[in-house]
Formats: C-alpha cells, structure tokens, sequence
C-alpha cells in the first residue's frame, strides 16, 4: 500500500467520523487545505479521501464551489428517512441471527447522547441480522442522515422519550413493539420534512 493510498484510507475514516459528529453541518464547505493543514499532510490524500466521500454520498461535489456536505431537499430527505425506515422494518423481519456478533446494551444517560446513540441503535439492529449488505445499507443511511439529526436538534419535542422507547424494545428483543415504534419515529420526521429543510437551510445562510 502506498504511503498516499494510506494516508487517505487514514484521513477518510477521521473525516467521516467528523461529519458523524455533527462537526460539519448541511450545506458547509469542506476546506481539503484546512483539513491537510490540521493533519499536516498534502491536499493530495485529502482529496482522495474526500471523493471516496463523495462516491458513498456523504459529500457533494459543486464543481467550481467546492466540496460540501449536502443539504438536501425535501424529496431527498423524505426519501433517506423512508429508505432507512425500510431498512430497519427489513431487518427487525429477518431477526436476530445465532451467528450475529453481540453487543452491549445501550446507554441513553442524557439528551446529549441522541445523536450517537440513535446511530448506534440503528447500526445494531442492522448487524444482528448478520447479513452484511443490509448492515452496510444501513451504516451509509445513518452516516448521510447524522449531519441532519445534529443540525435538527430541538426541532422534535420528546426526542429523548422516543429514543429511549426505541432502545427498552431493543434490549427486550419486542420486535412487533419496535416495529411500531419505528414506523411511528420516522413517520413524524417524514412530516415534519419542511421545517427541518427550512431550518436547515437558514442555518446554511448563516454559514456564508
């Protein structure tokens, strides 16, 4: 492997853990100078790594603007909401298999952790299944969809109640009961699609 082909596979999962982290929200520019300055590397492998990014849709190349994380319209936030709806009613269907990996319960000590433990929760449905295309359908889903959950904070009133529903179904294998719960989570974000893209797009004005 070479020494740029490594230091892109590094800097690809550093910047994909930042946009997990609500470091870079919807619409923000994504500098490669300013991100090979601060891992005092080339924009070489930055770029590598960030058109990988781009490959999986979790950046959107805007030509002569540059590099951004996309902020999505209506229709495609609507439709990333459904897809991951599908996905997890699809692996609650397949159960828990003898063979999946297991993994420790879920701790929902505060609000803070909402937007980690939602991505957890969700990734840990998906890998109990033990089929591994559905588990990577659902990782690159949650990966696109934790810039706009941390951007969305406050929007959604009882989000830590909600959460916390979804994890006690989980731990307790009530399937039928988180499929409900599921459904009804994802059908009050598809609702509320307007007022989070709008949120989301002052919040983008204020950026520039």
């Amino acid at each position: 492997m070479s020494a740029i082909h490594s230091k892109s596979t590094f800097l690809y999962g550093q910047i994909r853990r930042a946009l997990q982290s609500g470091r870079y929200l919807p619409g923000q520019r994504i500098d490669p100078t300013s991100i090979a300055a601060e891992f005092n590397t080339s924009p070489t492998p930055v770029r590598f790594a960030l058109y990988r990014l781009v490959g999986e849709g979790l950046v959107a190349d805007h030509a002569r603007s540059g590099l951004h994380v996309p902020l999505p319209t209506e229709v495609a936030m609507r439709d990333l909401y459904d897809w991951m709806q599908r996905l997890l009613l699809m692996a609650c269907d397949i159960g828990v298999s003898p063979v999946a990996r297991k993994t420790g319960e879920l701790n929902l000590a505060s609000a803070d952790d909402l937007v980690k433990l939602t991505w957890q929760l969700f990734d840990a449905i998906a890998s109990a299944t033990a089929h591994r295309s559905l588990h990577q359908a659902v990782k690159q889903t949650n990966d696109r969809l934790a810039p706009i959950r941390w951007a969305k904070q406050g929007l959604l009133e009882h989000a830590f109640e909600e959460l916390s529903e979804l994890v006690q179904h989980w731990h307790r294998r009530h399937i039928p009961a988180l499929k409900s719960a599921l459904h009804d989570y994802h059908e009050r974000r598809k609702r509320l699609v307007p007022c989070i893209v709008a949120t989301l797009n002052e919040r983008n004005a204020s950026l520039h």
